[in-house]
């Protein structure tokens, strides 16, 4: 069984709206649906559980079902950070998933992920036991030596840039967040499953990625996401 754990816990004060920025409607329809559909389409993906910000798990149940993603099991709370809420579903998940079941793990508010992308990753994790959606970076990295000046620099050919979906086998992905809880390994900051699970030892596998796959967490990032959904149109 393939289930996705989608992000949904954010409060959005960048966005500098009174409304968390998943629920933004655009065109109609909330930004977390167009998440959503992403996942519903995909043949792959058998269940999806929704890790979703207090006081919004009935409206985002009835999006659902004006939307008819079917495929919408679970609803549950998020944590006080993003790691805390991945871990919550994953924990949810503890009686219902078998050790060999991939959870593919996503941004609500990356709507655009492509079927390749989605498929990937899950192919990939069902090779390794992980893959991580990735791209290459192709800007130059330099690092500061202080507030205005810098003499070093990281060669771009060294760097892969790493987002959402991952996928994990559900067994290393429970032992996993037992551990980094239990030792606090990997769970502060902007850590994320991926760079937890490098801190506590794994090696993960690449996986395809896509430039169209972008978070929205700026004005600026919504009105890029506005202007590629008129461009498919």
């Amino acid at each position: 069984m393939n289930v996705a754990i989608i992000l949904a816990g954010g409060s959005g004060h960048r966005m500098e709206q009174e409304i968390p920025k998943q629920f933004l409607n655009i065109n109609d329809k909330p930004l977390i649906i167009y998440t959503l559909e992403a996942f519903e389409k995909h043949p792959k993906i058998d269940a999806i559980l929704v890790v979703c910000i207090k006081g919004w798990h009935e409206v985002l149940k009835a999006y659902a079902k004006q939307f008819k993603i079917n495929k919408l099991q679970w609803v549950i709370d998020g944590g006080s950070s993003g790691q805390e809420s991945i871990r919550n579903g994953v924990f949810h998940l503890q009686n219902i998933c078998t050790k060999d079941d991939t959870i593919v793990i996503h941004d609500g508010i990356r709507p655009l992920v492509d079927e390749n992308v989605l498929t990937d990753v899950i192919v990939k994790c069902s090779i390794y036991g992980n893959a991580v959606t990735s791209m290459p970076y192709n800007e130059q990295i330099f690092v500061k030596k202080d507030e205005n000046t810098t003499n070093q620099y990281i060669p771009r050919e060294t760097l892969q840039r790493v987002s959402t979906p991952q996928a994990y086998q559900f067994e290393k992905l429970l032992w996993a967040y037992n551990k980094a809880f239990t030792e606090n390994i990997g769970i502060v900051g902007s850590a994320y499953t991926n760079t937890m699970m490098v801190d506590l030892g794994e090696t993960l596998h690449f996986s395809i990625g896509s430039e169209k796959n972008i978070k929205i967490t700026t004005q600026d990032d919504l009105d890029i996401f506005k202007a590629l959904i008129m461009m498919k149109k």
